[in-house]
């Protein structure tokens, strides 16, 4: 069994492909892109924790388009993987349900806080996994913690293990000063 974390796959959002420069023509090939890349990497028997944003809205013609299965459940079902999810600020009308805002995780010596929004990113702890800002960055400091994006627009449109991020980020600190963030 292996862990997976990813962000921001807004399955079934036509916009995000324009507003992230996302290389897809249109929604369907962006949803299929990304549904071989999940099930590609990720096994049955492996557990992802997702940072938000995972799906876009219900409207009516999704429900038409879908049945009496919500969006939300539709790709859950399409995707392998023990899933955790945690809420985004696109989850609000998703049927993900979760109640879940953050949590912490301890692996590979370092204890994980995880967020969607980078300003809600807790500098009491190391590392801090982040979503929400898409292509915007991958890595910066925050009051002495790390703050890792791990949203798929930064990651080859797929989730990636836990492994490899911590690899990224010790790569990072070894050969790159890392750019300081400040919220207000």
């Amino acid at each position: 069994m292996k862990y997976f974390i990813t962000a921001d796959t807004h399955f079934g959002h036509t916009n995000i492909i324009r507003y992230c420069g996302r290389p897809y023509s249109d929604l369907e090939a962006m949803d299929k892109a990304l549904i071989r890349n999940w099930n590609e990497r990720v096994m049955p028997e492996d557990t992802i924790f997702i940072l938000g944003d995972f799906c876009f809205k219900n409207t009516k013609e999704d429900k038409e388009r879908y049945g009496a299965n919500t969006k939300s459940l539709y790709y859950q079902n399409a995707l392998n993987g023990d899933k955790v999810f945690l809420r985004g600020n696109h989850d609000d009308k998703q049927s993900t349900r979760t109640l879940i805002h953050s949590f912490t995780f301890d692996y590979g010596g370092y204890r994980i806080n995880c967020v969607h929004n980078p300003a809600d990113a807790d500098a009491g702890y190391e590392i801090n996994f982040v979503g929400h800002i898409h292509q915007n960055w991958l890595i910066r400091m925050f009051n002495g913690s790390i703050l890792y994006n791990v949203g798929v627009d930064l990651h080859n449109y797929m989730p990636i293990t836990i492994d490899e991020a911590l690899n990224d980020i010790k790569k990072i600190k070894k050969n790159t000063k890392i750019e300081t963030i400040t919220f207000y």
